[in-house]
């Protein structure tokens, strides 16, 4: 399980006396403490690995979007830190597809599903968040399956 990867890494960088490494993957630990309490209410909990994705992925993006900013507003400082943390992020995320394996996938469920216009980009982006949600920045896959339907 990924959650028990996280926790064995964080006590190597503790050991290691890693403080950066070992800050991220307390900010990680944190996130997906807060996301366990959110879930104790919930009526379907769902798989443990699909949490862990999905916060990681969420904090990628969170990461990602602060890197962007930082670096227009010239502080490249707080950009490397940001991207320090999105690296050891990234570690625990499952492989992203490439480009042209998303477009197989778009094109694939657009022919399943036939998907014909725009209209139609729900039942696509639903689908494929479906099958392959873990695997797929879906704010890009988002302009793929636009691009695919135009």
């Amino acid at each position: 399980m990924i959650r028990d990867e996280i926790k064995s890494a964080q006590v190597a960088a503790m050991k290691a006396g890693d403080k950066p490494r070992t800050a991220a993957i307390r900010l990680i630990m944190a996130k997906l403490k807060d996301r366990d309490i959110e879930l104790r209410t919930a009526s379907q909990v769902p798989d443990d690995d699909a949490v862990v994705v999905e916060v990681l992925q969420k904090m990628a993006k969170q990461r990602r979007e602060s890197i962007a900013l930082y670096q227009q507003g010239g502080r490249q400082e707080l950009a490397d830190a940001e991207q320090a943390e999105l690296a050891v992020i990234e570690e625990y995320l499952p492989s992203q597809m490439d480009e042209a394996a998303t477009n197989a996938a778009i094109a694939a469920i657009k022919a399943e599903l036939g998907a014909t216009s725009v209209k139609d980009m729900g039942k696509v982006m639903a689908e494929l968040k479906a099958r392959h949600g873990t695997e797929l920045d879906m704010s890009k896959a988002s302009g793929l399956v636009k691009a695919a339907l135009a």
